[in-house]
């Protein structure tokens, strides 16, 4: 295997959120909803965790050499440089290009994903679905949590663009719990990296920590959106809450999830 261990389930679970975090950062209607600020606040993260990503991957990386996982570690690199060049242009240049270079990150993260796909000890393609729908699981709840903090930053923002996101939330909880099916029971004993956890190495416990996890981020969606009902100036706050429960229960499905990907 090109990849193994810890290292390389971590690098998948940073890989998932830096991609998942800019397709909702640029693909939704934010850019004429939101000030320049929380696009550097958020692209400043997702620089570093396309970083992460690729320090990640090349930790995970075995002695046997593999383009896939070679190629995996030059597209994180280059999703961090592409985003810190929309970040530069977004200060010093036209908007309008700070934007079109964001827009170019995001099929330059679905290729990272599929490279990464490939570095796992099962189907491609199976794969690179789960990669996909774990990128705007994870994305849906980062770029969530962002927005609802800058919500104290921009205070005559709209309720739109939070309640937006709690259905692109709802959404991706659901295709999320599809591809956790797909994998369910492929984790067992011999597939789950025994330095992770001891508990996540015992025979369909992992699948089980991520269906419950994804359930729970299910129900946490439920609460952000009755928590937004009604206009009490708090509600924002008290979502944003939520979402950092979501957080926990996102990542660690996440990490469950993707622990049968590597022997």
């Amino acid at each position: 295997m090109p990849v193994t261990g810890p290292a390389g389930v971590m690098a998948l679970v940073l890989a998932e959120t830096t991609a998942g975090g800019a397709v909702f950062l640029f693909l939704t209607p934010l850019w004429g909803e939101v000030r320049r600020g929380f696009f550097t606040l958020t692209g400043s993260i997702l620089f570093v965790l396309a970083l992460a990503t690729a320090g990640s991957a090349a930790a995970a990386r075995t002695g046997v050499s593999s383009a896939s996982a070679h190629t995996a570690v030059v597209l994180s690199l280059s999703v961090a440089a592409l985003t810190l060049v929309w970040i530069v242009l977004l200060h010093t240049g036209p908007r309008l290009a700070a934007r079109v270079v964001g827009i170019a990150t995001v099929p330059v993260c679905a290729v990272m994903l599929y490279a990464f796909a490939r570095t796992a000890d099962e189907s491609t393609t199976l794969a690179f679905f789960q990669l996909l729908a774990g990128a705007l699981f994870v994305g849906a709840v980062l770029d969530g949590l962002l927005l609802g903090h800058w919500y104290l930053t921009e205070r005559k923002l709209p309720r739109r663009p939070i309640l937006r996101m709690t259905y692109l939330l709802g959404a991706a909880v659901v295709l999320e719990a599809i591809a956790v099916g797909f994998g369910f029971g492929a984790a067992n004993a011999s597939e789950a990296p025994s330095s992770l956890s001891p508990i996540l190495t015992l025979s369909g416990v992992s699948s089980w920590i991520a269906i419950g996890m994804v359930a729970l981020t299910g129900l946490i969606a439920v609460f952000i959106r009755l928590t937004l009902r009604g206009d009490r100036p708090a509600a924002v706050q008290s979502a944003t809450g939520f979402f950092y429960l979501a957080v926990i229960t996102a990542f660690t499905a996440e990490l469950a999830a993707k622990v049968h990907f590597f022997p």
